[in-house]
């Protein structure tokens, strides 16, 4: 049974130390506009693509985008869990502390700067690809240019249970705010296995009804 054979660790409460970034980003874009066409070609319809030269602009602004300040937990785990509802926070109070283990900042101002400015220009590259018009679209690019930018540090809390099971260590995250839960788990191979089995034992017989 899996019970019997992990080791798990015990649940802990941590405070996770994120910086959050403001900036208004005000972008203008160049693309090819895709739009869809068939024609008939070898007694076959085949789709092709009109291209034609598209341009625009837009302002947006960023408020509160996230970079985690810890390394200790899989990053894709926390991506998972977010956004926490950073317009619930509350000044900081060493009450709020106990029982809890605080991570300290492993990531740099600097650092976490750097990775937000990445987060906001590839933010801004989707809302832009949206406003290309047509079907589909290439060659985007974007030039953006950002102001008004601030940040602070702030201390987020999330659940987390490590176990591990034979040689492999597993991870389980959960937002200590929303709920939202994220986590990695053993599949057992002959179970998986026997399942594919079955339903392609299932598809046969469905197949063979058919015809009958």
């Amino acid at each position: 049974r899996f019970g019997a054979k992990a080791i798990t660790d015990t649940v802990k409460g941590i405070y996770l130390p994120y910086w959050t970034f403001d900036a208004k980003a005000d972008a203008r874009w160049t693309a090819e506009s895709g739009q869809y066409y068939t024609v008939r070609e070898n007694n076959k319809q085949v789709r092709k693509t009109r291209w034609t030269p598209a341009a625009g602009e837009l302002s947006h602004f960023f408020n509160d985008d996230l970079v985690c300040a810890s390394v200790g937990v899989n990053p894709a785990r926390l991506r998972s869990i977010q956004p926490f509802p950073t317009d619930m926070l509350v000044p900081f109070d060493p009450g709020y502390l106990s029982g809890w283990t605080v991570e300290r900042y492993q990531i740099d101002l600097v650092a976490a700067a750097e990775k937000s400015r990445a987060q906001m220009n590839s933010a801004l590259r989707q809302l832009c690809g949206q406003q290309v018009p047509g079907d589909t679209y290439r060659n985007l690019v974007v030039d953006a240019t950002f102001s008004g930018q601030t940040f602070k540090h702030i201390l987020t809390p999330i659940w987390m249970m490590t176990y591990v099971y034979g040689a492999t260590s597993y991870q389980v995250v959960v937002n200590g705010v929303t709920g939202a839960t994220s986590g990695s788990r053993p599949w057992s191979w002959i179970k998986v296995t026997l399942l594919v089995l079955a339903i392609a034992v299932v598809a046969l017989f469905l197949m063979y009804a058919a015809n009958s």
